[in-house]
């Protein structure tokens, strides 16, 4: 059942640039720096946060962040959800600079 109505869905375009606003926000251009990449992932999942929430829709968020530096290594992830088609949804963004690939999800759980 599709409950929620066009103004309370999990817009994944907006959610998109909330994301992409909030890596430019914290990172911009920024090389890779070891001892920075607790504070960037911190930062920019908080960022993500507040801004969902002053949306005001009705979704329980989940936000992960994950920062690589550029260097040839692999990094292969994968998840799985169980959740309602027609309300629940993700978001993925890959953001890089010359320096590190930024990576970022956002589930959106419809309550």
């Amino acid at each position: 059942m599709d409950y929620l109505d066009e103004e309370n869905r999990f817009d994944v375009n907006e959610v998109s640039d909330i994301i992409n606003n909030s890596i430019e926000n914290t990172i911009g251009n920024q090389l890779y720096q070891q001892n920075m990449v607790n504070k960037w992932v911190n930062d920019v999942v908080d960022y993500c946060l507040k801004r969902l929430c002053q949306l005001a829709k009705p979704f329980k968020y989940m936000v992960i962040c994950t920062i690589l530096q550029k260097n040839g290594a692999g990094f292969h992830a994968a998840s799985s959800c169980y959740w309602d088609n027609s309300t629940d949804r993700k978001c993925n963004v890959k953001w890089e600079n010359e320096s590190m690939y930024v990576i970022v999800t956002i589930f959106g759980l419809a309550f």
